[in-house]
């Protein structure tokens, strides 16, 4: 991963149960928009697809379009939507194995034109972008209660503040 600043802020938040991580990517959803990247983080089963998902049908039933199947990317690589006159390119980079695979991939315009939702960002290397927001997930045992670390680059703490309050 890249360097954080030190200006970025860690906020931490308990999300009891998959209903409660699909209201918190559904409340983010809107607040994003065209050149933000949300970076994913966490072990198989710490639910970064069904965020990924909840976040991506907010999205486009906010332009009005109708509900879509949401597949995961780990054999696509990449899965894009056009939510209105957005553009949301959902990746899965667990099969990757160099870094400079992501050029092959286009990410890297992406990053600057959609809004993009990465799971397993640690195989984007150096290309993992210094402002994205890094959303690590982790799970309790034997539970469905996950447990959520943002860290909020300090170009999207007063955008993103009135959302994240409402979870913290």
């Amino acid at each position: 991963m890249s360097v954080r600043s030190a200006l970025d802020t860690q906020i931490h938040i308990l999300l009891p149960s998959p209903e409660a991580t699909a209201t918190f990517a559904a409340t983010l959803a809107p607040a994003l928009k065209p050149g933000d990247v949300v970076l994913l983080e966490g072990p198989i089963g710490a639910g970064k697809t069904h965020f990924a998902r909840a976040l991506i049908q907010a999205r486009l039933a906010k332009a009005g379009a109708p509900p879509e199947d949401i597949p995961s990317p780990t054999f696509t690589l990449i899965q894009t939507y056009q939510a209105g006159p957005d553009e949301i390119w959902h990746a899965d980079l667990y099969r990757l194995t160099q870094p400079d695979e992501i050029a092959e991939l286009g990410l890297e315009d992406a990053f600057e034109t959609a809004i993009c939702l990465v799971e397993w960002p640690d195989r984007l290397g150096p290309f993992a972008p210094a402002n994205a927001l890094v959303l690590s997930l982790r799970t309790e045992a034997d539970t469905e209660v996950r447990h959520a670390t943002l860290t909020i680059p300090d170009t999207l703490q007063k955008r993103l503040a009135p959302i994240i309050g409402r979870f913290s």
